[in-house]
Order: C-alpha cells, then structure tokens, then sequence
C-alpha cells in the first residue's frame, strides 16, 4: 500500500513538473532579446553582376544585341567572363576590354550548374568600346527596420520577409552591409497605393553585417561597438491573442518610438508568415504615415510587454492594416 502512495505522490509531481515545464515554453523568460526597431541601410551583395535589362548597341552596321542573341536574360547572375571571376559591374568592363572583341564565355550563376553562355561583343559606334547590351547592377540597396539582436552574440533578425528580385524569386545573398539611417521624410499610404520612409545612410557609418536572406528576412551580427545599455529588453513569447498591442518603429530621425496597434486575427499556422492582421490605432502614426509603409517591415510587435512578431505588409487597400509575422518564425535563423 505504501509503494502505491509513494508511486501516486511521484506520479502527481511528475505531472506538475511537465505542466509548469510545457507551459513555460511559449514565453520563456530565458529567451530574451534586445528590441530593435531602428532604421538601417542595407546594401546586399549579389555575388557578382545581375542583369536587370537587355538593350541593343548601335554599331557601324546597324544595330545588333548580343546579350539577346546568346540567350541571357534579365535576372541572370553573371560570375565570371572567360573564366575571370566577375564581383561588380567595373569587372564586366574590365573584361570587355582585355578580350578586344573576341566570341567570349561568361559564366551565369545557379544556371544549370552554372552554365557557360558563348557570347559575341559589339563594338559601340560612339565610345568605341566593346559591349554587350545589358544593363547591370551587382548590390541591391534599401530601408528596413531591425527587429531583435540577440543578447552575447549580437545577431539580428529585420525585415519579416526575403528580399527579393524583380521576378519575385528570393535573392542569394553574398554578404551586405547594414548602416545607420535617418528617416527624412514620408510618403503617407494611401487607399491603393502604399506609402514609404525615406531615409539617407549615415556616411560611412556601418553598424552590422549581413550573412542571410530567406523566407522570415535578413540576418546577420552587429559589432562589439553596439551600445547595448540604449536598448531596450523583451522576453520572446509565441502566444499572442486579439486586442490591444503596439510597434516599435522610427518614422523620423534615428529614435524609434512605440504606437499603439490592435492585433485583428491570429493565425499560427499560416505558411506565408502572415501570422498576425493588425490595425494601427495611435492617432500620432496614423497622422505621419497614414498607417503601415514601406521601410517599416521589421517592427518589433509587443503584447503584454513580451515580443510577440514584427510587420511585414500592408494591405493596398486599407494601409492602417497590414500583416505580421509570429516571432517564433524569425528567431534563431
């Protein structure tokens, strides 16, 4: 009869342990956080010269294009021209020059193993140099708003959402660049038509570097410089539940501020990270920025004190609306 006492009374606190243990899981106050909602300037590199338009060459026989005429297309990636290796679009004139107008090889990235295209230069009328009728870019630059840095190993999460090429496909990432930015003025959001932050990068004031663009935004590690005793802290918590709740986000200057919102609808298990519908209710930010606007996606989203999410969209037709993603999603990437 004692045995069976003794195994009722383990089994009894067996069942509280797990109890307090499963139900510390969502809002551990282990994980805790420093609150972002700064603005940064992001420059990414693409790991060589992407393409962004096709035109044609006016040569001394009419025009010809032999970016066309080889098969490249916008959205190609070119990382090496006669097997030199190609980072920025000074390497592609460069290379132009040393072949002298010779059928030459260009390597294009993620191309069936990176496919080797035969291409013939032409000679421009006008400059007398050699081309081949495309316009490139080899960084993307932008806004967003930094959404956590994690406590000892100072990486962060921002954004909520990848970035993305023209196409819509999500952009490789060869490294980047985050500086400091000012926000110096704002295009409200209209019904229809979204608004923006624009900012101006700080000089040369780079704050972080970035390692990783997918699905949830882009991370990487500020600097041991970091002043960490201006931040604020927050416990990562997954429950969130309708109602009041507010934004951490700068939409002038350099300081960010918290609205107020109000979270709509929840949905955990949404696979396009729109885990969250959320209105804007403080009168202040409705009065600056109309709502929810591009520049903005990364806000931290707090509820009971706890960091819950961060914006990602806003709806086109009502920009006091928008999305968030669940915290859950971005942490630990």
């Amino acid at each position: 009869m004692r045995k069976l006492k003794n195994r009722i009374i383990l089994l009894i606190a067996v069942a509280f342990i797990a109890l307090a243990y499963w139900g510390a899981i969502p809002c551990s106050a282990a994980t805790e956080v420093y609150i972002g909602g700064m603005p940064a300037g992001f420059t990414l590199g693409m790991g060589g010269a992407q393409v962004v338009g096709i035109c044609e060459v006016l040569t001394e026989n009419g025009a010809a294009c032999p970016a066309r005429e080889a098969g490249l297309e916008v959205g190609d990636v070119i990382i090496a021209f006669n097997g030199i290796k190609i980072s920025s679009a000074e390497d592609i004139g460069s290379a132009l020059s040393c072949c002298n107008g010779r059928k030459s090889q260009v390597t294009v990235k993620g191309r069936e193993a990176n496919e080797l295209v035969e291409i013939q230069p032409a000679k421009d009328l006008a400059s007398g140099r050699y081309k081949l009728g495309i316009l490139i870019r080899d960084s993307v630059s932008g806004i967003g708003t930094v959404t956590y840095i994690e406590k000892g190993s100072l990486r962060f999460g921002s954004l909520g959402h990848p970035v993305s090429d023209e196409g819509g496909k999500l952009m490789e990432l060869d490294g980047g660049d985050i500086y400091r930015c000012t926000i110096v003025n704002v295009i409200k959001g209209e019904r229809g038509k979204a608004g923006e932050l624009k900012g101006l990068f700080m000089g040369d004031n780079k704050i972080a570097t970035a390692d990783k663009n997918c699905e949830t935004g882009i991370y990487g590690n500020f600097g041991e410089s970091l002043d960490i005793s201006a931040l604020k802290k927050a416990e990562v918590c997954s429950e969130a539940h309708p109602g009041k709740a507010s934004i951490v986000s700068t939409v002038d200057g350099v300081e960010p501020k918290e609205y107020e919102i109000s979270i709509v609808k929840v949905d955990d298990d949404n696979k396009q990270n729109k885990n969250f519908v959320l209105k804007v209710t403080d009168a202040q930010l409705l009065s600056a920025t109309g709502g929810i606007v591009q520049g903005m996606s990364g806000s931290p989203i707090l509820q009971d004190g706890k960091l819950i999410g961060a914006v990602t969209h806003v709806f086109l037709n009502d920009p006091t609306r928008g999305y968030g993603i669940a915290i859950g999603n971005m942490i630990g990437k």
